[in-house]
This record gives structure tokens, sequence and C-alpha cells, in this order.
């Protein structure tokens, strides 16, 4: 089995790299620059027309993006890793509702908190689009907030991959200074995700101080 994942730093990428560290699969890793819209030039969009990352290659010729798409591909190629609970269980069915209810719910908020100009209908409403999606943001996060029965992972059946998930989505939206308060159980379950010996050094690159 191999892997290439197009990626970037503290991007949605991360979530791959820690699964694919977690069932210690090897990987080539291709570095894109959000910065400088690296992902949105041509030699990218030949791979991933909607112009995002992660992509990933698998066996040299199948193509995955959607980061829920490519981590439950992983799960199901290595079950022997253990990164859900097995089929059939109410712990995987726990999971997958809290990792769609990430997906769907909390990372599309992502794009208007970081391009506020392609919401707002005047350019003078971009600051309040931005503001807006983060008071949705900080709203859904109380869901989960309330949601994770784990100590410190969000079920009490142990780690799995919606852990990665949504430590890595947490970290977005410039919410530093509001999730320690409001949200610990969640920061709990992103340090225990960021300690975890396979995923620390991936964390690390993603996500310490330049």
């Amino acid at each position: 089995m191999t892997y290439l994942l197009y990626g970037a730093r503290a991007s949605g990428s991360c979530a791959i790299e820690c699964a694919l560290a977690e069932i210690g699969a090897d990987y080539e890793l291709r570095k894109l620059s959000l910065r400088n819209d690296e992902q949105r030039g041509a030699e990218y969009e030949a791979i991933n027309p909607q112009r995002k990352v992660p992509a990933l290659v698998i066996d040299g010729d199948q193509l995955l993006t959607e980061s829920v798409a490519i981590l439950l591909t992983l799960e199901e190629r290595h079950p022997e890793a253990g990164l859900l609970p097995p089929k059939g269980t109410a712990g995987r069915a726990h999971a997958l509702r809290w990792l769609l209810f990430a997906a769907t719910e909390i990372y599309p908020i992502v794009e208007i908190n970081d391009y506020p100009e392609r919401f707002a209908t005047a350019p003078a409403e971009t600051e309040a689009t931005r503001e807006r999606a983060r008071e949705i943001w900080r709203t859904r996060w109380l869901v989960v907030e309330e949601n994770v029965s784990g100590d410190p992972y969000l079920s009490g059946d142990g780690f799995s991959l919606t852990d990665i998930y949504l430590a890595v989505v947490s970290r977005w939206a410039q919410q530093n200074a509001w999730r320690p308060t409001h949200i610990p159980k969640v920061e709990c379950l992103t340090g225990a995700v960021a300690a975890r010996p396979a995923i620390a050094p991936v964390w690390a690159r993603h996500f310490r101080t330049p």
C-alpha cells in the first residue's frame, strides 16, 4: 500500500497525517503553501478541481479528496489500527455521528471565517460576516462540548479517528482565547490527541509556533 498526500501546514491534511501515523503507514507528503495560494494553481487543480487540501493518492492511481472520505477509507483499509469501534456497535455510530457533525456543521464555517469577502454582500459587511461566522462556530462547538462523554476522548469507548478530526478542526477560526474557558472537554481531548506517541511529531509540525 502506497500513499501520496497533498497537504499544507495546520490544514485539514493534518488529520490525515495523524491517522496515517496511528496506522503506522509510510506516505509521501507533497506540501502546498496556502499562504501563497499554491492550492489554487493549475498544477494542483489538475489533481483536485476543488482546489482544496487534502488530496490522497492511493497505490498510484486512486485519488481521494474530502477529509472524512479519506479518513473512513483509511479505517477500512487498516482495521487493525482500531481507528473506529467495531461495525454495528453503538460506539461506532456515536463516533460517526460527531465526525459528520463536525464535517457538515463546523468545517464549512472555516471558509467564511477565512474568506468573508467571498460571502459578504458588500465590502463594508466583510468583518460583520466574519464575526457572524465565529458566533455560529462557537455555538456549534458548545454542542460538541455537551456531548463529550469520555475522559479524555469523545467517547468512553476510547480513542477514535473522530477525536483526531475534532482536535484538528478545533484549532481554526482564531478562537485560542475562547476555547479554554468555554470548551474545556474539547481542549482536554485535543491535548490527549496531540500527546499520543505516534501523533505528537505530526502535531508539532503543524501547530507549533514557527
